[in-house]
């Protein structure tokens, strides 16, 4: 079968691998969709520092079940699913309180072990989740989602709240949607004006340009002088990491999403004045997968501002290779394997 590999830094290409055969409890899946992320990105740049070569991205899954492995009830060859992702150890500290996603020995599709940017694909039942209702384009859509979600459940965002979003990328329009869907007021802020429209359909009811406008003033005059009740980082730079503490009010929740790659100094005396809750949230559980699926279900998400382009797995890397040259062009990318 036909799968697409990242063999080094700034090194993808169109590969062959074996069939593979579901074990018991597995099902076998015909991937139909699959997104590309910003850890794919990162990967064939050489900045994650999570992924070995060579490796097999792809974590966005829409599938059909097209075998099922011994022991396997409740799911029918032709259903249409999409897969959580991580795995983990149900053993270390994380996975005693139940938060399976920061799982100590995690494993993330196409991150530290082979993801799913091939023609078939074995994955275990419980990691299986459907709708009745959804495309194959939205259920590839979901995983993405929720990390912007969960994020949102991390800063406890509840509809009384202002939420500053930072970063209005594919993780940072999750974030924008989550914290909408909560019924709260949400201020987008990024550093480009063409991201103005797709942050406020997703749920921004106002948009910040901080490369061109005064950050500070503008939240402080949307927020009675007060700041916003949640920041969320949905960057990984040093200038937003400080930006979210400086800006959130007094008694507020800041989470950070993303991760800088150079050390921060912060004005430290602001977690204490402020009493700051700092919090970091990586990947999502299985409510958040819930709530973006009841989301998209209702129709509450622009499907088609947010996917920019829609390729063959044929030319997937050609894609990997424009979105590397112009990451602030792209938005989502999907492989459409039935192309």
């Amino acid at each position: 079968m036909k799968a697409i590999e990242i063999t080094g830094p700034g090194k993808v290409c169109l590969s062959e691998r074996e069939m593979p055969v579901p074990h018991p409890g597995e099902v076998l899946l015909k991937i139909n969709r699959v997104g590309y992320c910003g850890s794919d990105l990162g990967a064939f740049k050489g900045l994650n520092p999570l992924v070995t070569y060579p490796r097999v991205p792809g974590h966005e899954i829409g599938a059909t079940i097209a075998g099922l492995g011994a022991g396997v009830t409740g799911w029918n060859v032709g259903q249409e699913v999409l897969v959580i992702p991580y795995s983990s150890c149900g053993e270390c500290s994380a996975c005693q309180k139940k938060r399976f996603n920061c799982c100590m020995k995690n494993q993330t599709l196409g991150v530290q072990r082979e993801g799913m940017m091939c023609e078939y694909a074995t994955a275990p039942v419980e990691k299986l989740m459907a709708s009745k209702t959804l495309s194959l384009q939205e259920l590839a859509l979901v995983e993405p989602l929720t990390v912007g979600f969960h994020a949102v459940a991390r800063g406890q965002v509840v509809s009384a709240d202002t939420v500053a979003v930072i970063g209005c990328g594919a993780i940072g329009l999750g974030v924008i949607a989550g914290a909408n869907f909560r019924g709260a007021r949400v201020i987008a802020i990024d550093i480009e004006d063409g991201k103005a429209s797709v942050a406020k359909a997703c749920g921004a009811s106002e948009f910040i340009n901080s490369r061109t406008e005064d950050v500070s003033q503008r939240l402080k005059s949307l927020t009675d002088g007060q700041g916003p009740d949640v920041v969320i980082e949905a960057v990984g730079h040093p200038l937003t990491y400080r930006m979210a503490v400086e800006e959130v009010c007094f008694a507020g929740r800041v989470v950070y999403i993303g991760w800088a790659k150079t050390p921060i100094e912060y004005e430290t005396k602001l977690f204490v004045l402020k009493e700051l809750d700092i919090r970091g949230s990586r990947n999502a559980l299985p409510q958040d997968f819930r709530d973006v699926i009841a989301m998209l279900e209702a129709g509450k998400f622009p499907l088609e501002a947010v996917i920019t382009k829609t390729v063959s797995l044929v030319d997937a890397p050609a894609a990997m290779d424009a979105w590397a040259a112009d990451p602030a062009g792209i938005t989502k990318i999907q492989i459409d394997l039935d192309r």
